[in-house]
């Protein structure tokens, strides 16, 4: 191991998210020499076969091989920081052992933490992660369909087409999910977005306690709600916080908003 000119590998199975990882390390850490890019985890295997890097950023969730299943090989050869979606895995690696993690979307502040633990700790042995391995290991994964949905963490952020360009968006700055023909349209404070995912599905992954049906068609983030009144033909509809649409709210959801 290097101490003057770490390296390190980058596991994201998004490619946006790992180009954009990339790119801020190489403004915060110009140091750090990234040797090798991987959108899997055999090749994330590869790579550190190859490579033998200092560190490695690691996805949870990726196809082909887990981040986890990687570093059960990493385990002891090198600086573990796990990258993911889900604060449960992020607080159970950093607890028990890992250097540190990035929840994402990526913040450059908490990228920032993560260097500066990192730069301390490279003169140290790797810890052992053997335990936190086990404990993340035995969670419920995305990707398992028995797995029921209630067991998994809500979503938190959403690759978008925004014109020609792939966005990362947190839930939070969703106002409403609406269906559009054979996409889901994001409406946003800034304009709006489309996914693929489907509704039915998006409605098994958001928070329940954040998102609510007030249609077949539309999904509404209650911190977006100005307020709920009737129009003249006595339909509930909901006036948003930004932006002048309404959403129409069908009178089988009516009871949502009885206590409001």
């Amino acid at each position: 191991m290097s101490l003057f000119a770490p390296t390190a590998v980058v596991a994201e199975d998004e490619a946006a998210l790992r180009g954009e990882l990339v790119e801020q390390l190489g403004k915060l850490w110009p140091e750090l020499s990234i040797v090798g890019e991987a959108a899997d985890g055999l090749e994330a295997l590869r790579l550190l076969d190859r490579h033998r890097p200092d560190i490695l950023f690691l996805d949870i969730e990726m196809p082909g091989a887990t981040g986890i299943d990687v570093a059960r090989q990493v385990n002891g050869r090198a600086h573990v920081v796990f990258v993911t979606a889900y604060d449960q895995y992020a607080i159970a690696a950093f607890d028990q052992g890992a250097v540190d993690y990035l929840l994402k979307p990526l913040a450059g502040a908490r990228l920032f933490t993560a260097i500066s633990r990192l730069k301390a700790r490279l003169g140290q042995a790797p810890a052992q992660l053997g335990g936190v391995l086990d404990q993340l290991g035995a969670r419920p994964s995305s990707t398992t369909a028995a797995a029921p949905s209630a067991a998994r963490a809500p979503l938190r952020w959403i690759n978008a087409s925004v014109g020609q360009t792939l966005r990362l968006i947190t839930v939070d700055e969703v106002m409403f999910f609406q269906s559009d023909n054979k996409y889901t349209r994001l409406a946003l404070k800034d304009g709006e977005a489309l996914i693929r995912k489907p509704l039915k599905e998006l409605i098994d992954e958001l928070d329940p306690q954040q998102f609510w049906q007030i249609h077949r068609s539309t999904l509404v983030n209650v911190n977006a709600i100005a307020s709920v009144s009737r129009d003249f033909r006595g339909r509930m509809q909901i006036k948003l916080k930004h932006g002048s649409e309404m959403l129409l709210v069908a009178e089988s959801c009516a009871h949502l908003f009885r206590q409001m």
